[in-house]
């Protein structure tokens, strides 16, 4: 699909926001009163696991309490091993230091690839990019793994690292699909070339509703030689986010951090509400707290949201 030119998108953007604003201009003169109804459906995916690590999938809507910024809303929409669509959004990191594991990366990816269009619902579908100091889309979404598979077989590692770059412009082609949003990055985590800040990258996928899940291959075991920096950013936007991290050696523990990601997207659950009663707040991001009666319980979802 070529790589994605980060000038010449912000010159499409504002050719369609022009456009947008010509097009309302025309319908004013048409119309004398135009209504707004600005309710929004907020929705989470939820995971949930015992004291053992175990998926948990069969409990109900009065089992989960919600509160939005400390006031507690009623459940408007509940679904239990949810039937949404999902729109997985896949991130290979080709910099020069993922070299040594690319391989292992790429066979994995498409193991997973097989894997969720066999098993799952027929409108699933996966996009794939690669990134290294650009972000290149070689894939939008398709349910074809030999698509991918040709594009993956061609991957090679070199230059730097943009990870939140291509976090932003995942979480921009997200935004607009129907159903579940997933983001599978798999990386070392060493930003090193991105235009886009760790904020700027975060904003943008909790606005797009999506769930982050980084596979972290490290190259090096030693503490001193890696960036634990960007090992913790990513661990940082998978909690906020509702997903999970991975750091997996390479060959059978690499597939098995897709096969589990794999098994939790079959097991959420997919929980919506209005929000009410909220007080009012100069803080643009409203906070998300989802609780169990049972205490031996574990809740994976996103933190919050923003309001515009």
């Amino acid at each position: 699909m070529g790589r994605i030119r980060r000038k010449l998108k912000y010159r499409v953007l504002i050719a369609s926001v022009l456009g947008v604003a010509l097009v309302g201009a025309a319908l004013g003169f048409a119309q004398e009163h135009v209504f707004r109804v600005d309710v929004r459906l907020v929705r989470l995916l939820v995971t949930v696991k015992d004291a053992s690590g175990a998926l948990v999938g069969s409990l109900t809507k009065e089992d989960f309490k919600i509160t939005d910024s400390g006031v507690p809303q009623e459940v408007a929409v509940f679904e239990r091993h949810s039937e949404q669509p999902l729109s997985i959004a896949l991130l290979v990191d080709t910099s020069a230091s993922t070299a040594k594991e690319l391989k292992y990366e790429v066979d994995a990816a498409a193991r997973f690839l097989r894997a969720l269009v066999a098993e799952g619902n027929t409108k699933d579908a996966l996009s794939f990019y690669s990134f290294n100091h650009d972000v290149t889309l070689h894939s939008s979404f398709t349910r074809s793994p030999s698509r991918v598979e040709r594009a993956l077989s061609r991957l090679k590692a070199e230059a730097g690292t943009s990870v939140y770059d291509a976090l932003w412009f995942a979480a921009e082609h997200l935004s607009d699909r129907e159903g579940r949003h997933v983001i599978v990055i798999v990386s070392d985590g060493n930003d090193t070339t991105s235009v886009r800040n760790y904020q700027e990258a975060l904003r943008a996928v909790h606005r797009a509703d999506a769930v982050i899940y980084p596979i972290v291959t490290v190259p090096i075991t030693n503490e001193a030689g890696r960036n634990l920096g960007g090992e913790h950013a990513l661990i940082t936007m998978s909690r906020s986010t509702g997903g999970r991290i991975f750091f997996p050696s390479a060959g059978p523990a690499l597939n098995e951090a897709f096969a589990e990601i794999l098994r939790e997207l079959r097991t959420q659950y997919l929980i919506g509400y209005y929000p009410k009663g909220l007080p009012e707040s100069k803080n643009k991001f409203r906070t998300i707290r989802v609780e169990l009666p049972r205490p031996d319980l574990q809740v994976f979802t996103r933190s919050g949201y923003y309001e515009d």
